[in-house]
């Protein structure tokens, strides 16, 4: 029976939010396929329900949608990595500035727990979880300004951004991360705003660095033909 309401919408938030979670935390990869019917089964929903979830998908970049082949994870393009990393470094600069001269020590307290179960979550091997809270540091960041829209969107750019680590390899250490976002920290703590946006800009060219957006193309002799002895 089809959920009616509030129950349909709810059903396809918890299909997005689940979707979203695999892609995040690397369990779904870019250019897998997304059958309709059998995420239909997984959730028992209707695949009316699963199509709603997938359109939103679509509509986030976490999804691409085929009138011929279906839905399949996104594969996002070299010149779209590289936006979304420059849209993130104009909007977390100025977040950071802004927020290093209203920080209150509370703040600084709740990203020093974040910090810490960032580092327990390295220490076990827990790809996942550790994947999770890299990327939220940034969030929990944006909801300290209280502003409720730079922190969707910023959510909205950071699943993006999971999305072309996973594509283009990313040899951005976890730990390296963790390191930048405590140097971060400790710039807000002291309020030092010029400090702390030097470091938030170094830490996400570091990370762009660290992908391969510049493959190079094969010489097709030889990839095709066997070397010679």
């Amino acid at each position: 029976m089809e959920p009616v309401g509030g129950a349909s919408t709810g059903a396809t938030e918890r299909i997005v939010a689940s979707i979203t979670a695999a892609i995040v935390e690397r369990r779904l990869m870019p250019g897998t396929k997304l059958a309709e019917q059998k995420i239909a089964d997984i959730f028992a929903v209707s695949r009316t329900i699963v199509r709603q979830a997938l359109n939103q998908l679509s509509r986030d970049h976490l999804v691409t949608l085929s009138p011929a082949r279906g839905a399949f994870v996104a594969t996002p393009s070299v010149e779209e990595a590289r936006q979304v990393f420059q849209v993130r470094g104009m909007l977390e600069t100025a977040m950071v500035k802004a927020l290093a001269s209203s920080i209150t020590d509370a703040q600084i307290s709740q990203l020093r727990q974040h910090l810490q179960l960032e580092r327990e979550a390295i220490a076990r091997t827990d790809v996942p979880g550790r994947t999770r809270l890299l990327a939220d540091f940034h969030v929990v960041l944006a909801r300290m300004l209280g502003n409720t829209v730079l922190a969707e969107l910023l959510n909205d750019l950071l699943n993006r951004s999971s999305l072309i680590a996973l594509m283009y390899q990313s040899s951005h250490s976890a730990e390296h991360s963790q390191d930048e976002h405590s140097r971060i920290v400790d710039a807000l703590a002291a309020r030092d705003g010029k400090t702390a946006t030097k470091l938030l800009t170094q830490h996400l060219s570091s990370v762009e660095r660290n992908l391969h957006l510049d493959p190079r193309s094969p010489d097709l002799a030889l990839a095709l033909l066997p070397p010679t002895p």
